[in-house]
C-alpha cells in the first residue's frame, strides 16, 4: 500500500469521510466509495502509528556501560 499522505492529512481526510457518511444523504455508490477510501486511510494511519511506535526506543547506558533499550511503554531489554 503506497502512502502519499502525511498522518495529519490522512486523519483529516478520514474525519471528512466520516462526516459525509454520518450525514446520510449520499447515494449507495457514493457511500461505498467513501467507505472504501476510509478503510484504506485507517490502514494507512495504523501503519504509520506502528512505524512511529517502532522508532520510539531510547538507548541508555548505565554506569557499568551496559546498554539498555527502553521502549515508550517502559519495558526494557539489556544488551550484552
Amino acid at each position: 500500500m503506497t502512502c502519499n499522505y502525511k498522518y495529519e492529512e490522512a486523519l483529516s481526510r478520514l474525519e471528512y469521510i466520516t462526516e459525509q457518511l454520518e450525514k446520510g444523504d449520499l447515494t449507495l455508490d457514493e457511500a461505498l466509495t467513501f467507505f472504501e477510501e476510509g478503510i484504506k486511510l485507517v490502514k494507512i494511519c495504523s501503519k504509520m502509528l506502528d512505524e512511529a511506535e517502532g522508532k520510539i526506543e531510547i538507548l541508555t547506558k548505565d554506569l557499568e556501560g551496559n546498554i539498555t533499550i527502553k521502549d515508550f511503554n517502559g519495558g526494557s531489554e539489556l544488551l550484552e
